[in-house]
């Protein structure tokens, strides 16, 4: 169903790639957008166990676009530094494809969002994290992404160095 990666030396294991996954900050998800265009956006996310959660206004192109098709990738870059002296990047990335849904459940909103709030709030600002979530509690949306299959890659520089999660 899922493309196998052509430079197979280069693939990182499934283990590296949540690693990647759980250090990013920001990746792109890539959606089925307006008029067959496709449409990927820039977007704060966290992953756990298996899925990938993110947040949302209640309408927009975004939205539009998971409730006409629920596929979706998303992309982290963990590292790309040029080198130009070589005439490439030392890169390392990970790409997920899932199934893309609205939460509507109030209790998994809650829990998606502080999950979220947890990563790039973590210590201190508990009080001012459930004022901000109150605040908005009303316009906010919590998406949730299942991963069907994920892929890592490397340039060949990195591939033999041992990675974190």
């Amino acid at each position: 169903m899922f493309r196998e990666m052509r430079r197979k030396k280069q693939s990182m294991s499934r283990e590296n790639c949540i690693g990647v996954l759980n250090r990013g900050t920001s990746g792109v998800l890539a959606l089925a957008g307006d008029d067959g265009y496709p449409y990927a956006v820039p977007i704060s996310y966290i992953y756990q166990d298996g899925k990938i959660y993110f947040h949302s206004a209640l309408s927009g192109h975004k939205i539009d676009a998971i409730l006409r098709e629920c596929k979706a990738s998303f992309c982290v870059i963990d590292q790309d530094e040029i080198l130009p002296e070589k005439y490439t990047t030392c890169y390392r990335s990970v790409i997920v494809f899932g199934k893309i849904k609205k939460i509507d459940e109030e209790e998994q909103k809650r829990a998606a969002i502080e999950l979220l709030a947890q990563k790039y709030a973590p210590y201190g600002l508990e009080t001012e994290r459930d004022k901000e979530i109150q605040k908005f509690w009303q316009a906010l949306c919590m998406l949730e992404m299942t991963v069907e299959h994920m892929t890592g890659k490397e340039a060949k520089e990195l591939a033999n160095v041992s990675l974190e999660g």
